[in-house]
This record gives structure tokens, C-alpha cells and sequence, in this order.
């Protein structure tokens, strides 16, 4: 158990930074499997149109560090080289 006040205050915004990230990876993870739907659904015109928001989600959760850049930019290519083998 945290002893100094700061490290109290440190543990108790830990638990609230750990909650805000989970939710935010929690986004992640859904964004990335509507596109992974739409692909298996073969309709390349709703998987451009649900991957053009998914990019967004991966860009926002990259930016604030929650997955590594590198990370991000995988995801992203790898969906729009599966919606581009639909056609």
C-alpha cells in the first residue's frame, strides 16, 4: 500500500488512467472487428465505409499511446489490403 500522499494520489489516478485506456482499447477492438465483418460479408462499399471510421479510432488510440504507432499502422494496412482483395 502506497505510504506519501503523492503516492496515494498516484495509485488512485492509475486506476482511473487504467479504466479510461481499457474502454478505449475495448473501442479499438470493436472498430477493428465491424471492418473484419464487413469484409467477410463481401460488400466492399459498407467495408470501405466502416474501415474510413475504424481508421479514425486506430489513429485516435495511437495518438495517445495507448498501441505503439508501428502497431497501428499495421492494422490499418492489413484491413485495406483485405477490402482491396474483394474486388
Amino acid at each position: 500500500m502506497a505510504n506519501s500522499a503523492q503516492a496515494r494520489k498516484r495509485a488512485r489516478q492509475a486506476v482511473a488512467h487504467n479504466k479510461h485506456n481499457a474502454s478505449m482499447r475495448s473501442m479499438l477492438r470493436t472498430a477493428i472487428k465491424r471492418v473484419r465483418q464487413a469484409i467477410e460479408a463481401g460488400d466492399q462499399a459498407a467495408a470501405n465505409e466502416v474501415f474510413r471510421k475504424a481508421s479514425s479510432v486506430i489513429d485516435r488510440v495511437a495518438d495517445k499511446q495507448i498501441i505503439h504507432k508501428n502497431k497501428a499502422a499495421r492494422h490499418k494496412s492489413r484491413l485495406s489490403a483485405a477490402i482491396k482483395a474483394l474486388a
